[in-house]
This record gives C-alpha cells, sequence and structure tokens, in this order.
C-alpha cells in the first residue's frame, strides 16, 4: 500500500504543470476526456474465449480517473453523460440502439452511473499514490471495475431478473475485463516510471 494517505500530485498534473488560466486547463483536459471516452466506446473487437465485442470503455473511463484526480475524472465522466443525455452518439453502439435519455435507462444505465461513481473512486485513490506501483494499481483498477459492474448488474437485474443480468450483463466480459484491468496496472506505473527517468535527464 502506499506508505501514505496524504494527497500527492497525479500524474497528468505532473505531466502538465498548474498554469495561470487553470479554467481553461482543465476544460481542455475534460473536452479531451470526453473525447477519448467516446473513441474508447465506438471502437470494439472479439473478445475470446467469449465471442463478445470488448470496448476498452472501462478502460479509458479508470485510467481517466486515476490520472486526472477525483474532481476532473469525475467531471469528465459527467460531461460525457450530458453530452449522451442531449443525444449525442457517444455512447457504445449508437445510434443504432437509440440515443439520449431512452439509451440512458436501458439495460446499460447502470454501467452509466457506475462509470461516474468509479472514477471519482479512481481519481481519489489516484491522488494517494495508488498508480505509482503494480500492486496498488491493480487493486485500485479492480475496485473501480467492481463499482462500475455492481451498478451496472443491478440495474440490469432490476430490468431483465438476477439470473439472466448475469449471464448477459457480467459472465461474458470477466476475461476481458481482467485484460483490462492488468493492462492499466501494466501501464500507469510503467508511465510514472518514465517520467522519472526523464526528471532525472
Amino acid at each position: 500500500m502506499p506508505s501514505s494517505m496524504t494527497t500527492q500530485s497525479t500524474l497528468l498534473s505532473t505531466l502538465w504543470p498548474a498554469v495561470p488560466n487553470s479554467v481553461v486547463k482543465a476544460s481542455l483536459l475534460i473536452l479531451l476526456g470526453t473525447g477519448l471516452l467516446t473513441l474508447s466506446a465506438k471502437l470494439s473487437v472479439p473478445f475470446y474465449p467469449f465471442i463478445v465485442p470488448m470496448t476498452m470503455q472501462t478502460f479509458a473511463v479508470l485510467v481517466i480517473g486515476m490520472a486526472l484526480g477525483w474532481k476532473l475524472g469525475a467531471a469528465t465522466v459527467m460531461l460525457y453523460l450530458i453530452e449522451g443525455a442531449l443525444g449525442l452518439p457517444v455512447f457504445a453502439y449508437t445510434p443504432a440502439k437509440g440515443i439520449g435519455i431512452s439509451y440512458m435507462v436501458g439495460p446499460t444505465g447502470g454501467y452509466l452511473i457506475g462509470f461516474l461513481l468509479s472514477a471519482a473512486l479512481l481519481g481519489y485513490l489516484g491522488e494517494r499514490g495508488f498508480d505509482r506501483n503494480f500492486g496498488t494499481t491493480l487493486a485500485a483498477m479492480l475496485m473501480g471495475t467492481v463499482v462500475i459492474f455492481v451498478f451496472g448488474y443491478s440495474w440490469l437485474a432490476y430490468l431483465i431478473g438476477a439470473e439472466k443480468a448475469f449471464l448477459f450483463g457480467v459472465y461474458p466480459f470477466l476475461w476481458a475485463e481482467a485484460f483490462k484491468i492488468a493492462l492499466a496496472a501494466l501501464v500507469l506505473p510503467t508511465c510514472w516510471k518514465l517520467l522519472g527517468r526523464a526528471k532525472q535527464k
């Protein structure tokens, strides 16, 4: 575990130190973050052993939250949800499967709420140095993923029943989520190490 639970610099604040016009900086980061979330929702590939489409959206949510901190991370996901609620086709499989509020209250609605809470949680942990090594990053990513799936599963279970919700909304994605958790646990600490080496030169 991190040696201290006090607030530390996030990855993004270290890469891009504070500038006088911080509102412009924050706005730019949030807009870029919503763009990344949209892109991650649109790109999908089959993931074996389950032939289901895997997007990198949960990975993007967790990494954005941890890299930006809880305020900017949550603000990024909140703006993303607002964009979706206004009818912009930012979510996965939109506009084919609907847009706006009707999409958000559909089967994936709980996962969208989980995105917001998970980004805030990961941002809080990122501000306390959980992304500095593999073990703590892995634990943080696991916690964030659990939050997403608890809310996603709960809403889906309300709509179609508990058993079907697990079979269609959780079970097929377990291996894909394990892959994304492991990837994030490798990527973020590696970024910190490279940043440290760059500062030493």
